[in-house]
């Protein structure tokens, strides 16, 4: 009888597994700081800035408590110390990471505490599921431990002195780029370029060959051909066009004007579209809670790197918006289809940031791996259907052109220039562990 107590005992307090384990309560996670930075209006690359800090956090978190099939980051990107070993075999390794991630992502998203209600729901969902006293005290102790470790690091980026950094200096001359309307807005974190990377040598290590030289008079030049191949496209969008130039518009504030009213609309980033993807790509495959975290940390960095080196493209070049140009010299009623964002136009943003992503995905579940991408319902867009996570890099940057707000070479030139960052993520940083790795642990 007493054996059968201990069975049922055991039982009881493990089953709280099935619930803190579930890759389902990590995508949740991931998506819960995804609404944050929409409902603050963070930019696209301050955001990929709160992905790739709360990812690693929990990663290592993961690296710690899985060292056979997961190698820790430290050592593998830019200045991050070896992470504090746990010394309490009590740990429950998903929880603490769950809560690493919290951890960091309220601390580095503003404003601070943003996740305080949603940790506090984590940890009633463990306590009501059954987790022991001691397992639950032990797995907070070290998700603060990791957090702090990561917090700490992640304060040597040049984040913080960039806050009062110089401005962008605006300058009308043919060619560079102007704030355009409707909110003429300033330049967006000009001096991004300048942020620590993780894998990259540089910001400038991946860079592409300038643009085509303004030349708006000479009609044979390829600026002019670019130029009106933008208009002709938006002149005649059909349906589909405008269906995917909506669907990756991820604008986080757009400013719509009627009349003498204006409103703001938001959606989430082009970086939070493409958490979205790796959420259901992982779903898709029935990853683990480990490979779900390692999938995410992943595609963070190549995000966050591809942010960086694409900032470096553009306050380089300084290349004039087609928005700018038609106005001025084509027709000057003419509007782009989608709202032009502040900041240069080459290379295309998010051409850099599919691509990256989307060869980190490809990495890590293969090629033409067909899904569903619905994250743009929850704004009343239809869903998308695509054949490789290539084929919907490829069409994010070529929605820009339809959008109006980029030269369709400068989304090619992008969108290759995302296809080196993520290449060169995948090579460099080795999260699971390979064979011959694992051989070699099992002998010694």
């Amino acid at each position: 009888m007493a054996g059968l107590f201990l069975l049922f005992t055991s039982c009881n307090q493990s089953s709280y597994k099935t619930i803190v384990h579930d890759p389902a309560l990590y995508r949740q996670t991931v998506k819960k700081l995804n609404d944050i930075i929409l409902e603050n209006n963070f930019p696209p690359m301050i955001g990929s800035r709160n992905y790739v800090y709360a990812n690693i956090a929990a990663y290592e978190v993961i690296a710690a408590g899985d060292n056979k099939n997961f190698n820790s980051l430290a050592g593998q990107i830019k200045h991050l110390k070896a992470i504090p070993q746990p010394s309490d075999k009590k740990i429950d390794y998903p929880f603490a990471s769950l809560l690493a991630f919290c951890a960091v992502g309220n601390a580095v998203t503003f404003p601070e505490g943003s996740m305080n209600e949603y940790v506090e729901d984590l940890k009633q969902k463990a306590d009501d599921a059954g987790m022991p006293d001691d397992v639950f005290e032990a797995s907070v102790k070290y998700a603060d431990t990791v957090s702090k470790h990561i917090l700490h690091w992640s304060t040597g980026d040049n984040y913080a002195k960039l806050r009062s950094a110089s401005k962008y200096t605006v300058k009308d001359e043919e060619g560079r780029w102007i704030p355009t309307p409707p909110m003429y807005s300033q330049a967006i974190e000009p001096h991004w370029c300048e942020i620590r990377p993780m894998v990259l040598d540089s910001a400038a290590q991946i860079q592409p060959l300038a643009p085509p030289p303004y030349n708006i008079k000479d009609k044979e030049s390829a600026f002019y051909k670019n130029v009106l191949e933008v208009k002709t496209i938006g002149d005649n969008l059909t349906p589909e066009q405008k269906h995917i130039a909506d669907f990756w518009d991820d604008n986080p504030f757009r400013l719509n004007v009627v009349g003498h009213v204006s409103y703001a609309t938001k959606k989430f980033s082009p970086g939070g579209h493409w958490m979205n993807i790796v959420g259901i790509a992982s779903q898709n495959n029935k990853s683990d809670f480990n490979s779900t975290v390692s999938t995410y940390t992943l595609a963070s960095v190549a995000l966050f790197d591809g942010f960086i080196a694409c900032w470096e493209t553009k306050f380089k070049t300084n290349y004039v918006r087609p928005e700018t140009v038609i106005t001025k010299n084509l027709d000057q009623d003419w509007r782009p289809y989608i709202q032009t964002p502040p900041f240069p136009e080459y290379t295309s943003g998010h051409a850099v940031i599919s691509a990256a992503t989307a060869e980190v995905l490809t990495s890590a579940f293969g090629d033409n791996v067909a899904f569903r991408d619905t994250s743009s319902t929850a704004f009343g867009i239809p869903a998308r259907s695509f054949k490789s996570f290539r084929e919907a890099a490829m069409e994010a940057g070529m929605s820009r052109v339809y959008g109006g707000i980029h030269y369709a070479n400068s989304c090619r030139v992008g969108t290759k220039q995302g296809e080196e960052i993520g290449r060169l993520v995948v090579k460099r940083l080795k999260l699971k562990r390979q064979e011959s790795e694992l051989t070699a642990l099992i002998n010694n």
